[in-house]
């Protein structure tokens, strides 16, 4: 099996110098400042938006040089995030549950000093196996519940043997679950799986285009398998069918939410979960796992046309990894770290620089809140939309350590 060397990288390099790279330490430093010292002040224990993603937070700081507390601090939201589920069953969900704790435990086993969590491991690990061992699958196939979700936690396990097995059981739930049609390979969302307004909206379900809940999430993860060497034999081919069927889908305006006629036209947000700047994050790392250069120039030039995007357009209005300027800088930067192209350079810089104008002080955590739909404005601590994956992303904007934490968001994985 292939694994990249971790921490500092000769070919990472910070994107953001003199004053705006002066104001990302001071707001990372400020997020520190509002972050709680142990577990139990957190209100949950999973990677999204809980202990476990504070956990990585605090090991990528250690490595940063933001002082020596931080090692010992990422311990200690491990072993809380691993306390809260033994005494409260959760799903297996990589972004809520059970198996994005686990995510966490394994990224950061290779990065911190001490870190033994090889027992509780093994135990997700059986658990895992044992659910994706079920007769027919019926469950969720995306990056944030579901199978795509199973398969980046089998990813970050690799070697272990139970490991292999598990991805290679979530590559043949997506051979067996997946649409052939006439423009490629598909999946279709159940209606089931809907929050209960997005299925008022389409009672059917359908084909979703957003990496998040969607048919990128599941390119991505295929073309890691192919480069991992695990079932590339069904992989590859699923894979390349469906980057056909994905490229069919975009229009005029970019990728939208979805693919359905009967859905309501929407053109899509600038985005990780939906929009171009996801859907090129995805397709650009898949076509570099398959060592396929068409579909890297392909992701190229949607990430070009996504950089052309205004703040006003995009629909942004907050700073989190997730829908907010932060997430869209990390993006342009990732897309620019592999394909040195200014165009993508200059929009990460334009989007970190929305993300830092966007600080409050006083407000939020480390002046930084996130807008929730029915919620308004929230003090948000967690990876996904909240303060720590804000520093995350400036943290990767300004220091020589690669970001190996975004392996869960799709956008980065193990390499040919």
């Amino acid at each position: 099996m292939r694994h990249r060397a971790h921490g500092k990288s000769q070919s990472w390099k910070p994107i953001l110098q003199g004053d705006l790279a002066c104001l990302a330490c001071q707001s990372v430093r400020a997020i520190l400042a509002d972050l709680p010292a142990e577990a139990s002040l957190a209100s949950e224990s999973s990677l999204a938006g809980g202990t476990a993603g504070l956990a990585i937070l605090h090991g990528y700081l250690a490595e940063a040089g933001y002082g020596p507390n931080h090692v010992d601090a990422a311990h200690r939201f491990l072993q809380g995030a691993l306390a809260a589920v033994t005494h409260k069953p959760t799903a297996a969900s990589l972004y809520s549950g059970l198996t994005g704790i686990g995510w966490a435990l394994a990224h950061l086993g290779r990065r911190l000093p001490n870190l033994d969590g090889e027992d509780a491991l093994a135990e997700i690990d059986g658990a895992l196996l044992n659910y994706l061992g079920q007769s027919r699958w019926v469950g969720p196939y995306d990056l944030i519940d579901g199978l795509v979700g199973f398969g980046v936690y089998a990813l970050e396990r690799l070697p272990w043997p139970a490991a292999v097995a598990t991805l290679e059981r979530v590559v043949g739930r997506l051979a067996q679950t997946a649409e052939r049609r006439d423009d490629g390979v598909t999946w279709r969302t159940d209606p089931t799986w809907l929050a209960p307004e997005t299925r008022a909206e389409i009672p059917l379900g359908g084909y979703n285009l957003g990496l998040a809940h969607g048919v990128p999430g599941v390119v991505a993860l295929l073309g890691q398998a192919c480069a991992a060497g695990v079932a590339a034999q069904t992989a590859r081919p699923l894979a390349e069918s469906a980057v056909h069927w994905l490229l069919a889908q975009q229009g005029f305006q970019g990728f939208g939410f979805w693919a359905n006629p009967e859905a309501v036209s929407r053109p899509g947000r600038l985005a990780w979960c939906y929009g171009d700047p996801g859907v090129a994050a995805a397709l650009l790392c898949t076509g570099r796992c398959l060592n396929a250069p068409t579909f890297q120039r392909q992701a190229l030039a949607i990430a070009r046309r996504a950089a052309k995007g205004s703040p006003e357009q995009a629909g942004v209005v907050d700073a989190g990894l997730c829908h907010g300027a932060s997430g869209l800088g990390h993006l342009f930067n990732r897309a620019y770290q592999a394909s040195g192209d200014e165009v993508l350079a200059e929009a990460a810089r334009s989007w970190f620089g929305e993300a830092l104008r966007m600080r409050r002080p006083g407000r939020g955590v480390g002046g930084y809140e996130a807008w929730v739909n029915g919620r308004g404005w929230t003090s948000e601590l967690g990876l996904l939309t909240g303060a720590a994956g804000v520093a995350l992303a400036l943290l990767a904007a300004t220091t020589l350590i690669e970001p190996e934490w975004d392996r869960v968001l799709l956008v980065s994985g193990i390499q040919p």
